[in-house]
């Protein structure tokens, strides 16, 4: 048998994993069958940790339910912070974590109502160190040029500004987009509709997930993406199927969200669940 639990942000969730309880993360193979929403537990991740870590309090691994492991999650992050705060590893004082993406610092509201993350600094284009990198691009997906702008926040963002998007627009184009060729390592994209200066709207096609009700990376470059283009003000609130994210656009593109995560579950896998072969 083997531990998890199960957390969500705004309806994007995750299955924590504490190494305490398995010394070794799963297999790709096994991660595939765990989240898997009819032959396993069901959900949009693993969160691998608290881990020992060299630069900060705390490390994470973030797993996509596809295998893959993704630099940086701002609702994994959100999910992290409730479980460490859940588990006794943490109160109400800010610490850092140590993802792939770069360090953070999280900070749990007393009661754990709410949770925020400095998830750090958006850079645009495709070479943050080139202040004349282009930053918008046009791609053609099934014979139709969209206009994408380029972002990263730790993990690659691809954010198209539309006046209409739906889950369907984010399924259909979302998932050509993040195997573009132009994109060798995929991408995280968000298509973005501006309500007002200070909320905007998205829908979320995600690297290693598909479509997802919520992100909070997607929110976090998809803000700074809308802010750069004149389209809204530095604090502004991220509407997504899941819910909202408030998102503070701080110097240089420092990005500070804040937003819940929930309790579900404490499940335990069975391994006979990885021997079922369907037909």
């Amino acid at each position: 048998m083997m531990k998890f639990y199960k957390y969500h942000a705004l309806g994007n969730d995750y299955l924590v994993l504490d190494p305490k309880d398995a010394a070794a993360l799963p297999t790709e193979e096994e991660i595939i069958r765990i989240c898997h929403r009819n032959f396993g537990l069901g959900s949009d991740g693993i969160l691998y940790g608290p881990n020992p870590s060299e630069t900060a309090q705390f490390g994470l691994r973030i797993i996509n339910p596809d295998g893959s492991e993704a630099e940086k999650s701002g609702n994994g992050l959100r999910i992290f912070t409730r479980y460490l705060y859940d588990s006794g590893h943490v109160h109400t004082e800010a610490f850092t974590v140590d993802t792939l993406g770069g360090v953070v610092t999280c900070e749990i509201s007393e009661g754990a109502d709410s949770i925020t993350v400095d998830m750090g600094r958006v850079t645009f284009g495709r070479d943050p160190q080139d202040s004349n990198a282009k930053t918008e691009e046009t791609l053609q997906i099934k014979g139709v040029d969209y206009r994408v702008h380029i972002a990263d926040i730790g993990n690659p963002h691809c954010v198209v500004s539309l006046e209409n998007i739906s889950p369907d627009l984010a399924c259909e184009v979302g998932a050509a987009l993040e195997v573009h060729p132009s994109f060798p390592k995929r991408t995280n994209v968000q298509f973005l509709k501006a309500i007002d200066r200070k909320n905007i709207q998205i829908e979320i096609w995600e690297r290693g997930a598909g479509y997802t009700l919520a992100s909070g990376s997607s929110s976090s470059a998809a803000a700074a993406v809308a802010h750069k283009l004149g389209l809204c003000d530095k604090d502004l609130t991220v509407h997504m199927p899941g819910g909202a994210i408030g998102i503070q656009i701080r110097e240089d593109y420092a990005i500070r969200m804040t937003g819940p995560a929930t309790r579900v579950a404490e499940m335990q896998f069975d391994p006979e669940a990885l021997s079922y072969k369907a037909y």
